[in-house]
């Protein structure tokens, strides 16, 4: 798809109402990364993987945890440090 430019404003309440043309084909309820760096604000699609590719994805992960000798409480405790909340 070649690139298409649309203008459009942001409200008072921060609201960006992405131009018709530029939304066809997305439905309600598509999920977006939406990005900032400096000037420009870039929405990019997500693509969440099917149950079968998670699955496959999750159990990819535990192998690799087992191997590691990683274990949950691990995890919990990597997660909360990156988050910067105490555990």
């Amino acid at each position: 798809m070649a690139t298409e430019v649309e203008f459009t404003r942001m409200s008072t309440k921060g609201q960006i109402v992405i131009p018709k043309k530029l939304r066809a084909g997305f439905e309600d309820g598509t999920p977006f990364a939406v990005i900032r760096d400096r000037d420009t604000i870039l929405l990019k699609q997500i693509k969440l993987p099917g149950i079968k590719e998670f699955e496959f994805l999750a159990a990819k992960g535990e192998t690799i945890a087992r191997e590691r000798g990683i274990k949950e409480t691990d995890v919990d405790e990597i997660v909360h440090k990156h988050r910067k909340v105490q555990v």
